[in-house]
């Protein structure tokens, strides 16, 4: 039996190619993974294909909590589509629509047990928001991931 799904949704204003490079590349991720400025990211790894493993290990700034969210990425379709599972067991889907120059990033996963719903989708929505100011603000046009 699966584990209840929330999901959270932000309409980004930028090209596919852009919004796919800063989803997925380490040196864009560690800007942005983070729900507000009172944490960061001490460690980004990704092996960005299906099989490849991924570790975000999130901290408060001030040392007082923190986790790592890690697993595999079990599908990828380019601009599209990423399914992974975490190192728990719990699945997450991110499909991304493109409508002109907007992408809507939908990001659906089981919840853990530990911590209460809302403040599961609260966190994941403030990622999201984070991403969405990122992306849009971001100028860096180098090369995306293979």
């Amino acid at each position: 039996m699966s584990n209840p799904i929330i999901t959270v949704q932000t309409v980004v204003k930028s090209s596919p190619e852009k919004v796919w490079k800063c989803w997925t590349t380490p040196s864009d991720i560690i800007h942005w993974n983070n729900p507000s400025d009172d944490w960061h990211n001490v460690k980004v790894e990704v092996d960005f294909r299906e099989g490849g493993s991924f570790l975000f290990a999130m901290q408060l700034k001030d040392g007082s909590d923190g986790f790592d969210y890690c697993g595999k990425y079990d599908k990828i379709k380019m601009h599209e589509l990423i399914e992974l599972t975490t190192s728990d067991g719990r699945k997450t889907t991110n499909t991304f629509s493109t409508n002109g120059d907007e992408v809507l990033i939908t990001e659906a996963f089981e919840v853990e047990a530990k911590t209460p719903l809302d403040v599961q989708k609260d966190f994941c929505q403030a990622v999201l928001n984070n991403f969405k100011k990122y992306a849009e603000n971001n100028t860096d046009s180098s090369n995306e991931p293979g």
